[in-house]
């Protein structure tokens, strides 16, 4: 009875032998773990471009804003313009009563025109000794009053119509015609917003590496799928002692007239950028404490090397030290590793499995 029950395990050993896997056997029943490695996934190092780059907030501004205003009191005989109308610089927006200036002016080219005769006359009769030097002198500058008069009225003339200093957009108006105005009401406001201006702040920290026509992004809450371009061109001459921050300006074409003066703005300022750089998935760094590591394979061991990190993307990391472009870098499975464990890099895909042969009829 005993020699049967050996016999029976015996036999029991010997097919579960014969069953198991080629590995399995050809290592004597041990796991496969143990000598050909833990499996993991790796990345090789890779070699492209990393763009490093601030965001910050800023507003946008018109390229050019003025309110218009009269420079003398007056009441508007005519508005030559429709609110939201686009103008052309020198177009007349408004005029305002010129009725007694004209009058003004009238009377004072007569009085020119009057001044210079008898000046003509006076030096006529001076060559002839009829008068004297000082009758001669008197007649020119009662002529280059006159003179003065007429021009004075002129300015006063033009001053009646106002017009656009520049070519832009008019807004809504403040007044209607026949209304009383005084020097320096408001009129409308005109802005030139064929691109626009854009203020944003960035830390001093930034300062070494912002330079003249650095290119800009920028998005608005108003159109949340579209980025605008632009470039910086000027900087601040001093840094905020309060916010520890330098103001930019930047110029953001405005191709369609979206954007508008005022607007809430989402920057994305370009430092520069590095086309050798070496990148590695994000998820191959191993921190620990406040230094950064990966395992790197070498001859089929896991060495854990210490790395420099440089500018992020999504979903990979700049190594700025202790790689080299097409090493091996351990992306998943690090949890069991330590430095010189022997490891087996798995394929990203399965090997595909042939179908089955369609049965013989």
């Amino acid at each position: 009875m005993r020699k049967t029950f050996v016999s029976a395990v015996v036999l029991a050993a010997l097919s579960t032998l014969a069953g198991a896997p080629a590995a399995l056997r050809a290592q004597g029943g041990k796991p496969p773990g143990k000598s050909m490695g833990l499996p993991v996934k790796a990345a090789p190092v890779k070699v492209g471009t990393v763009t490093s780059d601030v965001t910050a907030v800023g507003t946008l501004l018109a390229n050019e804003s003025v309110m218009i205003r009269p420079e003398v009191a007056g009441r508007v005989a005519a508005i030559h313009f429709n609110e939201g109308q686009a103008v052309a610089a020198g177009a007349r927006l408004v005029s305002l009563d010129a009725t007694e200036v004209q009058a003004q002016l009238a009377a004072s080219r007569a009085d020119e025109r009057l001044t210079g005769q008898r000046a003509e006359r006076a030096a006529e009769l001076f060559k002839k000794n009829f008068i004297s030097q000082q009758a001669l002198e008197d007649a020119r500058e009662a002529y280059k009053k006159a003179s003065a008069q007429r021009q004075e009225n002129e300015a006063r003339a033009a001053k009646t119509e106002i017009r656009a200093p520049f070519a832009g957009t008019v807004g809504l108006r403040q007044v209607s015609a026949g209304a009383y105005l005084k020097a320096g009401e408001d009129i409308v406001r005109l802005d030139k917003i064929d691109a626009m201006k854009l203020d944003f702040r960035v830390p001093e920290v930034y300062l070494g590496k912002i330079r003249r026509d650095q290119p800009v992004a920028v998005r608005v809450d108003a159109f949340p799928g579209e980025h605008f371009s632009g470039r910086v061109y000027a900087l601040e001459t001093a840094v905020d002692d309060k916010t520890r921050t330098v103001q930019l300006r930047g110029r953001v074409g405005n191709k369609g007239l979206k954007l508008r003066p005022g607007m809430f703005a989402r920057v994305t300022l370009e430092l520069g950028s590095n086309d050798k750089a070496m990148l590695v998935p994000e998820q191959a760094l191993v921190p620990r404490g406040d230094k950064n590591f990966v395992f790197r394979v070498v001859d089929g061991k896991a060495s854990l090397t210490e790395v420099g990190l440089g500018s992020r993307t999504p979903g990979q990391v700049e190594i700025v030290r202790g790689l080299k472009p097409g090493e091996l870098v351990v992306t998943d499975g690090q949890l069991k590793l330590q430095d010189g464990t022997p490891v087996m890099v798995l394929p990203d895909k399965p090997p595909a499995v042939p179908p089955p042969p369609a049965p013989k009829g």
